[in-house]
């Protein structure tokens, strides 16, 4: 069988300078396609001027030469996808960076697709296991949300993403950690904590090293969201972590001053706000026509002195679902994680909670908020009213509640049972030791109870807290006992 002629548009390299490229010719080409210089060398069309075409080159450009004839391709960037890519260390091309052979694609998916739109989409109403305390209770976290996490530099922000991954385990969600920018070393930790607590295994990363070029930093972010749709699209939950987003809007900054595009506020592109806003409109929840799958998004962003209001920050509060504030002053407390509760909030709300976990921990944020209020009142009082001392030591007791080792994640249903038993008053006069069992975890200790109140109770109705309280006071009885008589002697 005799095939057709293969037309291709050929263009001339007119110049090279710091990957960028100018081409002369390509009348027909359009931003992102993907552009072939010969000898496995590739790049794609990043923007035009009045007679030239100006490309991205990805790798190195020391092979290229000016005057040298190039081909535009038929198909857009594509990032090669599939199972193969988990437990693996890839770049934002899909080349292995862990020393291993090359993952096997089953798929290749466009880099810069289209978000989903809103008739493939369905409400938030599954809840994200993070296992952080002060985020499963007080600012819950829905799957197919994207959740913004700021603060300054060295308050626990990839520490926090992190620990969300590792409650992934057994809850079938897989993971994707998008490392932009940063150092070799950063990278091996968090790949060497993903390898010890079992979480490799379900997790891809996509790496674009401080030592890559910036063309491979900006990709980045865009390889990792083609990565998790092509779970999403089969019906699989993803959890992609963005580490960070500064560093990408950096390395954005810097082509586009090479390609001396008009810079606008703080010498940023005018385009940086869109290319931000189509990289977060690719998470969400898809209908059931669409097999159901979702994809969260946990971008990271840095902030100067805690400014929130800063350009790339201020961008992304606006595009996301709620964020979670990393306070220096915290976590210099020695509060870990230093979530400010009151700066950080939820759009989706707790309608993603169970009712039993919604009546426990319903009042926490506010039980919260105003202990902090009363200490900063009360810094300088000798002596207080008998029904602000106790509010006082319940808040104090609260914040203790709150506060977690890093990758120390805990489970929906032993914060259920913790809360619960804050709620009710049973852990006001519970010793150290009671203390210890409860960070622990109770539902090993009423295991079977407590499943069957999340699962098969749509309320914490009297009959089921009378049972509830009769297993807790089996667990907690001893330990309050002991206190009571330590108080006697």
């Amino acid at each position: 069988m005799t095939q057709g002629p293969d037309i291709r548009e050929l263009g001339t390299v007119a110049e090279i300078r710091r990957g960028i490229m100018r081409l002369h010719g390509l009348p027909s080409c359009v931003l992102g396609q993907l552009i072939e210089f010969g000898g496995g060398a590739r790049g794609f069309v990043i923007g035009f001027t009045d007679v030239e075409v100006l490309a991205l080159v990805l790798g190195r450009e020391q092979a290229l030469r000016v005057g040298q004839q190039v081909a535009v391709s038929q198909q857009p960037l594509r990032m090669p996808v599939g199972h193969d890519f988990l437990g693996r260390v890839v770049s934002a091309l899909g080349e292995a960076l862990d020393g291993d052979a090359a993952a096997a694609p089953e798929d290749w998916r466009p880099m810069f697709a289209e978000a989903p739109g809103i008739l493939q989409r369905t409400p938030v109403e599954r809840q994200l296991r993070t296992g952080i305390r002060a985020i499963d209770t007080m600012i819950p976290l829905g799957l197919g949300q994207r959740e913004l996490i700021l603060g300054d530099r060295m308050t626990g922000k990839t520490t926090l993403a992190l620990d969300a991954m590792l409650s992934q385990q057994g809850q079938g969600v897989l993971c994707i950690y998008c490392s932009i920018g940063q150092s070799h070393q950063k990278l091996r930790q968090v790949v060497d904590v993903l390898r010890d607590r079992g979480a490799l295994a379900y997790t891809a990363v996509v790496a674009a090293p401080a030592s890559h070029e910036a063309s491979e930093q900006f990709l980045a972010p865009y390889a990792a969201a083609a990565l998790g749709e092509h779970f999403m699209a089969q019906g699989r939950d993803v959890l992609v972590v963005f580490d960070d987003l500064s560093k990408h809007a950096w390395a954005y900054r810097q082509l586009s001053l090479l390609l001396e595009l008009p810079p606008g506020r703080e010498a940023y592109p005018g385009d940086m706000f869109y290319m931000h806003a189509q990289l977060m409109e690719r998470a969400g929840q898809l209908g059931r026509g669409q097999h159901g799958g979702s994809m969260t998004f946990l971008p990271i962003c840095e902030t100067q002195q805690g400014d929130v209001t800063g350009y790339i920050s201020s961008n992304l509060i606006s595009m996301t679902d709620g964020q979670l504030y990393l306070s220096s002053e915290l976590f210099y407390e020695g509060l870990k994680p230093a979530i400010d509760v009151g700066l950080s909030v939820s759009r989706i709300g707790n309608k993603v909670q169970t009712p039993a976990l919604r009546w426990a921990t319903g009042s926490l944020r506010l039980d919260l908020l105003q202990y902090q209020e009363l200490v900063r009142l009360t810094r300088f009082s000798a002596v207080l009213p008998e029904n602000l001392a106790v509010r006082r030591r319940r808040g104090a007791l609260l914040r203790r509640l709150m506060a977690q080792p890093a990758h120390e994640p805990m489970s929906l249903e032993d914060q259920m049972l913790l809360f619960y038993a804050f709620q009710t008053g049973r852990l006001d006069h519970v010793s150290e030791d009671g203390l210890a069992v409860c960070l622990r975890g109770l539902s090993g200790r009423v295991a079977a109870f407590a499943q069957d109140v999340l699962r098969d109770h749509p309320a914490l109705t009297p009959p089921v807290r009378a049972k509830l309280d009769a297993a807790l006071g089996a667990v907690l009885d001893p330990y309050t006992q002991q206190e009571a008589t330590a108080h006697a002697v």
